[in-house]
């Protein structure tokens, strides 16, 4: 399910963010940015994000703000007087005048002069980071968690639909029937043949038991009280949902096959789109 989180954790002189973004996906897919300084508590972050999200495509920017002048490089002053008195006795030597302005950028650019020391983050700074990761994913699960409930509410609502639909076909099965019937005796009566009446009638009802849809009604509907009562009561109840919508698309389309009537056939076009939209939400739920 889509969301987005933002936690924040201020220090003395340092302010850290993290964003945590998501998107759908099958499995937990995450994706971490952080500062090269804070790659050391890569795993703890990942740890906590997943207690949280179980599944879904994960990005993650933690970003830090600092006030006060930092940097790990520093300048080897040993290494760079070394090498200064090499190049001062090589262009001697050389007979070439060059000034500081000239020889100063080579040096910098020579090996070992400028080294980056490792830095490590103290436990305070780690907390605080840790209490940012904490605080966004808390944010991005209160906005999934509501962004559900609308969700929920919209499937109920389609299933309610679907439902209504089927009992919009029951005046026009009657009709068909004595449609079917009369088309029947009609092709008949244009033969000019001898029919057995007894044996016409048998064939006739086991013709129309062929197209009789109570059956199919009564798993649709047991199907979509399943459906309202597993969005209602379960957690992560996303792949579930998409059976019972799998469940309910055969038993209409099956009613649609059966119909033989065109006002029945509009109905179940209307209750196909309705699980087509359905389908496509519950792939949002978790």
């Amino acid at each position: 399910m889509t969301g987005f989180g933002k936690g924040e954790a201020a220090l003395r002189n340092k302010k850290i963010t993290v964003e945590i973004r998501s998107l759908n996906s099958k499995q937990l897919d995450l994706s971490l940015r952080l500062p090269a300084v804070y790659r050391q508590s890569e795993y703890e972050i990942r740890n906590l994000i997943a207690r949280t999200i179980q599944r879904g495509k994960v990005d993650v920017f933690v970003t830090v703000e600092s006030q006060a002048v930092e940097t790990s490089a520093r300048i080897n002053r040993e290494v760079f007087r070394e090498y200064l008195r090499q190049m001062n006795d090589t262009l001697s030597f050389s007979g070439i005048d060059a000034g500081y302005d000239a020889i100063l950028p080579v040096i910098m650019r020579l090996p070992d002069v400028v080294a980056t020391e490792a830095e490590a983050i103290s436990e305070e700074e780690r907390a605080a980071l840790l209490a940012a990761v904490e605080a966004a994913a808390a944010h991005l699960d209160a906005f999934r968690e509501q962004e559900g409930a609308i969700l929920i509410a919209d499937l109920l609502r389609r299933v309610e639909l679907i439902e209504q639909y089927k009992t919009e076909v029951v005046p026009f099965e009657k009709a068909r029937t004595e449609t079917v019937k009369a088309r029947i005796l009609d092709n008949l009566s244009k033969l000019a043949v001898d029919v057995d009446r007894n044996r016409l009638e048998q064939e006739m009802i086991f013709y129309l038991e062929k197209l009789d849809i109570t059956e199919e009604k009564v798993r649709l509907t047991n199907h979509c009280n399943y459906f309202r009562e597993v969005a209602s009561s379960e957690e992560g109840a996303g792949r579930k949902l998409g059976f019972i919508a799998q469940e309910m698309g055969r038993e209409i389309n099956t009613m649609g096959s059966k119909a033989n009537e065109p006002n029945i056939q509009i109905l179940v076009v209307k209750m196909k789109d309705e699980l087509e939209k359905i389908k496509e939400q519950v792939l949002n739920i978790l």
